[in-house]
């Protein structure tokens, strides 16, 4: 088998096609709700962390340790987010030119 009609195997032009795009949107969905889920609990074991073993007469440090943990975990699942985004994006217009040179 070449590689073009393994990669037509693999995508397809039909519109069950469309419906397995569909659903790797779904799974996308799934995964990015489990990452910020994931990093909630990181997050909160972190806090947790932080306020056992600093003293909370140093509450500043305190602050900016847990906020840089924040921005970080957002920029993380912001990341994951983009990710997911462009994965299903590359998938339709794959689908979409192959529908199109099909017909």
């Amino acid at each position: 088998m070449t590689q073009n009609a393994k990669a037509k195997a693999v995508v397809g032009t039909e519109p069950e096609d469309r419906g397995a795009v569909a659903e790797l949107a779904d799974e996308v969905r799934e995964s990015a709700k489990a990452g910020q889920h994931a990093a909630s609990e990181a997050l909160r074991k972190f806090r947790r962390t932080v306020d056992e073993a600093i003293p909370e007469t140093v509450q500043p440090l305190r602050k900016t340790i847990v906020d840089a943990a924040i921005e970080f975990a957002d920029k993380l699942v912001t990341a994951q987010y983009e990710l997911n985004r462009s994965i299903v994006r590359t998938a339709d217009r794959v689908l979409s030119k192959s529908a199109d040179t099909k017909e």
